[in-house]
């Protein structure tokens, strides 16, 4: 019987590395996405490259529904023959600042379009696994009160404190902190879709990601700040250091690795599961390192500026502890360490950059 995978938002960096993933091991993957990263950011962030490529396999389904509306995802869903190994929702507004110039759309795509896609699903079946694409900005800047301490390049967790060794858990409230308006939108998809495994018992899984990355982003400024500081190093364009004196620290996950950890939750799902996922020790940079590593790797320097103004929400330090993730899935390893993910982001964007300008 053929067997079939959903995955919304096909054509961004994590859903076009999942499709890729899963059109390789056979699967009739059904990719939704409407473009509107196009809308969100300009036309050089556009997805359409992505949904292009991911086309010239006959196994891959394309397909125009804006998540906004369910009748079109409720239609499509049972329209599919065959089993659904399972959903991958990774469509969403991803932008702090985007979401404050237009708060309703911001959310009725990150909220009320994860209700519908999950609402879609559950029509269709409650036995398929639904895997939502959160966000560690669920915590909003409860980070950024954890004892810090001014390095020369980065910030760093105080080493006494039990953060220090792995990173930040998913004990961290979500309460009494400034999320900004995409961090509210993106807290209401993550509860919706806990809800829906509780509730309804379905296997549901909310991925609580830091900065996720890869060659295959169409990194912009808003969003995607590793692909963006890349191509900005190699083409000349300028870019801007916002707050916390450029020393502020994220964890990076390659999209590859993130799809191997997705597809050990595919085969064997949990109920209503939160795992924040992220680099963890193994791959992260502050914003000074970065840029380090770009122009060593670019073989020329960034024209950027800094500015004082911080982003409402932003982290000044963030490494994720993937030490539950490794307990429920104890053959998940990261391969990709950051200057790795640097490399790779080089090799697949340089030729596009240049040509394109995307």
């Amino acid at each position: 019987m053929k067997k079939n995978i959903i995955i919304t938002g096909a054509g961004g960096l994590v859903g076009a590395e999942a499709c890729a993933y899963y059109l390789s091991l056979g699967y009739t993957v059904h990719g939704i996405d409407n473009d509107m990263r196009s809308y969100f950011f300009g036309e050089a962030a556009s997805t359409k490259w992505q949904m292009e490529h991911l086309s010239e396999n006959k196994s891959f389904v394309p397909c125009d529904i804006d998540i906004r509306n369910f009748e079109a995802l409720e239609s499509y869903f049972k329209s599919i023959t065959g089993e659904v190994f399972g959903v991958i929702h990774c469509a969403a507004q991803p932008s702090h600042d985007w979401a404050a110039r237009e708060p309703f759309t911001d959310f009725d795509v990150n909220a009320k379009g994860t209700l519908n896609v999950i609402e879609a699903l559950r029509q269709l079946s409650t036995k398929i696994p639904f895997v939502q694409m959160s966000t560690n900005k669920v915590y909003g800047d409860t980070p950024n009160g954890l004892p810090l301490r001014e390095k020369d390049l980065r910030w760093e967790i105080d080493e006494n404190h039990d953060y220090f060794k792995n990173g930040i858990d998913e004990n961290m409230s979500i309460d009494k902190s400034t999320h900004s308006l995409f961090g509210v939108s993106k807290v209401s998809s993550d509860l919706i879709v806990q809800e829906y495994g509780r509730y309804f018992d379905m296997p549901t899984a909310c991925f609580r990601g830091g900065c996720l990355t890869g060659g295959g982003h169409s990194g912009a400024e808003l969003h995607g700040f590793l692909s963006y500081l890349m191509k900005c190093t190699v083409t000349g364009q300028a870019y801007t250091v916002y707050g916390y004196k450029g020393k502020q620290v994220r964890d990076n996950i390659h999209s590859s690795d993130l799809i191997r950890a997705i597809d050990l939750f595919l085969q064997n799902p949990k109920v209503a599961a939160v795992y924040n996922i992220g680099g963890s020790r193994y791959s992260n940079c502050s914003m000074l390192e970065a840029i380090n590593y770009c122009e060593q790797l670019a073989g020329k320097p960034l024209n950027w500026q800094y500015s004082d103004d911080a982003r409402v929400g932003d982290h000044i330090w963030w490494i994720s502890d993937i030490s539950k993730f490794k307990k429920d899935y104890p053959n998940f390893e990261l391969t990709y360490g950051i200057r790795d993910v640097l490399e790779d982001i080089l090799d697949k964007g340089k030729q596009r950059w240049v040509s394109s300008g995307k």
